[in-house]
């Protein structure tokens, strides 16, 4: 999903949403009053942008109308949270009733402020399960506090793409599955060359695009909140053992000023010119896109997909991995809920129209029937990422009233820990759960 870059766009989400939380009231769909047998048009606002996602898009919005003949969609794309919540704070008849968005951190916000609809009422209203429609961990990132104000729209995982080849003439014989054998093996595939590299086995630094600390800190299970809400980083033993063991192989592939001077020379995240399809890297931190992209870029690599390593404590859970991914909506102040819930209700929980955007954009279906779905492509490399999110053991972060705050203060503690800025890592830890408490207490 070439639009993963969320804790970027977080940034912007968060300041947008913090003037939100004043100026929207909730609404349930036990008190929305249109009639969706009526004629109505919606307005939907998504972000996708590329030819390709807006095609999928316009195919699912055409079947969804061909099967509710009285309810018109007029889809607007490449909508950032910031546009979307100037609209709605704007409201009338040109603001979204139906919103999807990139930014799952900003689901705690969403919910908190009222700004969507709780969805729980309409699910009760329409019979649906959702424990049996949908992954639990997916579920975890829709809803805050028993609001269930936004459903899964498909579904990112995150795992190791590798170049085959390149460990065929390392000889090395299979990926790394614990965080040992990943040292070892980014070390045999580097290649250093004067103060710059011909090769390098991974980029560990958290600014290598999609190594960010929460993806690596989903390895070992962590718990970002304790069961009174505070954070958890100084207690949660994972915290530290994760920021140690990257700090470690920073240092072992060359240091952080060398590797980030390397990082400098790659290109975009997005492109032809990405550093994996270009040979620079042999192993790349990614999601289920990549191996598809690279193809698309014509590599003449073969390219193996696993699932990222654990660590050696945790070997017995090797497969799992940090799941995310598009969230939608019904925006509290439409006026036509019902209508809206339908088309929620078509494009989160119909298996054939989640099937059918999966296959078209190579996203990980978002409900438990389209993963087991016949009509699903699957490739060797995209099995990976299914099983992935179907692992009992894989994880997300948690909702929260901040929205993904949290989760900058916690990267920003990251990236000073990994450039030797901070030294004792449990004192870091300690302080930046304080500063945490203290944004979440706010925000409440």
């Amino acid at each position: 999903m070439p639009r993963t870059r969320r804790l970027t766009a977080l940034a912007t989400a968060v300041a947008a949403l913090s003037v939100l939380a004043t100026a929207c009231t909730g609404q349930s769909g036990s008190t929305a009053s249109d009639d969706p047998d009526k004629e109505v048009t919606l307005n939907f606002w998504h972000g996708w942008s590329a030819p390709s996602e807006t095609k999928a898009i316009e195919e699912n919005i055409a079947r969804f109308e061909k099967a509710h003949p009285n309810i018109k969609v007029k889809v607007t794309g490449n909508m950032t949270d910031d546009k979307i919540n100037q609209a709605l704070r704007a409201g009338g008849d040109k603001a979204p009733d139906v919103v999807s968005s990139f930014t799952t951190d900003s689901v705690g916000k969403f919910c908190n402020s009222g700004a969507f609809a709780d969805l729980n009422p309409f699910l009760e209203k329409a019979g649906l399960d959702k424990a049996k429609i949908f992954p639990k961990t997916l579920l975890d990132y829709t809803r805050f506090n028993g609001n269930q104000c936004t459903l899964p729209l498909l579904n990112d995982a995150y795992g190791l793409v590798y170049n085959k080849d390149a460990f065929k003439a390392a000889g090395i014989t299979e990926p790394p599955k614990t965080w040992s054998q990943l040292v070892e093996v980014a070390q045999k595939l580097t290649k250093p060359n004067g103060d710059s590299y011909d090769q390098l086995g991974i980029m560990p630094t958290y600014h290598g695009y999609e190594t960010t600390p929460v993806r690596l800190a989903a390895q070992w299970s962590p718990k970002y909140f304790d069961a009174d809400g505070k954070s958890n980083l100084a207690k949660d033993p994972a915290f530290a053992n994760m920021l140690t063991a990257q700090k470690d192989l920073v240092a072992k592939l060359g240091g952080y000023e060398k590797l980030e001077k390397f990082r400098s020379t790659f290109g975009d995240e997005w492109s032809a010119e990405h550093p994996f399809h270009k040979g620079q890297v042999a192993m790349q931190i990614d999601g289920e896109w990549r191996a598809s992209m690279a193809k698309e870029a014509g590599v003449t690599f073969e390219i193996g997909t696993a699932p990222l390593p654990v660590p050696d404590d945790q070997a017995g859970d090797y497969g799992k991995g940090y799941l995310s991914g598009t969230i939608m909506g019904i925006a509290s102040a439409s006026k036509k809920q019902n209508a809206s819930w339908e088309l929620v209700k078509y494009m989160t929980t119909d298996t054939e129209a989640v099937v059918a955007f999966a296959n078209a954009i190579h996203n990980v279906p978002s409900t438990l029937a389209a993963l087991d779905s016949p009509d699903l492509q699957v490739t060797p490399e995209f099995k990976t990422f299914l099983d992935i999110a179907r692992h009992p053991k894989s994880n997300t972060t948690p909702a929260q009233a901040d929205g993904g705050t949290y989760q900058l203060t916690f990267q920003d503690l990251a990236y000073a820990v990994e450039k030797g800025d901070v030294a004792d890592i449990a004192a870091g830890l300690a302080k930046t759960g304080q500063q945490i408490d203290t944004d979440i207490a706010k925000a409440k």
